[in-house]
């Protein structure tokens, strides 16, 4: 719990220009969320800053959050408060192949700052395949990580330059990739 918390004290000090990055997340699932309640897988959902901005934005919204932690769930459904009974937290670590079992179908998924966490950029595509099994048809996936190269980050084992993270996902099987934002050393991808 110790190191969750202060990781959650940090991140947004840190980066507060995080909160452009959810406008852009929210903006996509407003647009999914047209013809039904978007239901909305968040990877790596830490202690809930995305969660409780999409909730409090799209209030129709279905909403699951997977992290490995339960310091972390922990932490989301404190910040999240009464939001919270609108969440189910799934406590699994996309490092497990069967991560994916039993989910069911998501119109988004979303993940942010969490592909990293994989602990090798090698590993993306095949939780980009995953992702792209779980997606119902015409889902999107936004993935927002940190990159290497300029501006970035300097280890280019565990991050990706941004071309390789666009050859992640048309690997894990995705047709159609754009990037919608860029800020500080994160970019943010839409994949279909």
């Amino acid at each position: 719990m110790e190191d969750a918390r202060a990781w959650a004290d940090e991140v947004m000090v840190k980066r507060p220009w995080r909160v452009e990055f959810f406008e852009v997340f929210a903006s996509v699932i407003q647009e999914a969320s047209l013809r039904r309640p978007a239901r909305v897988l968040e990877l790596g959902s830490g202690p809930g800053f995305l969660a409780e901005y999409l909730l409090k934005a799209l209030p129709a919204i279905e909403y699951v959050a997977l992290d490995f932690s339960p310091a972390m769930h922990e932490l989301a459904a404190g910040r999240l408060g009464l939001l919270a009974h609108r969440v189910q937290f799934v406590e699994r670590s996309f490092l497990d192949e069967s991560w994916v079992n039993g989910l069911g179908e998501f119109d988004v998924v979303v993940t942010l700052q969490a592909v990293h966490e994989l602990r090798h950029k090698n590993r993306a595509r095949t939780l980009h395949s995953q992702v792209k099994a779980l997606l119902s048809p015409g889902g999107s996936y936004l993935v927002c990580d940190h990159f290497s190269g300029e501006g970035g980050m300097s280890n280019d084992q565990l991050y990706m330059s941004v071309a390789e993270q666009q050859e992640a996902l048309v690997l894990g099987g995705f047709k159609h990739i754009r990037q919608l934002h860029a800020r500080g050393s994160l970019v943010l991808h839409h994949a279909t």
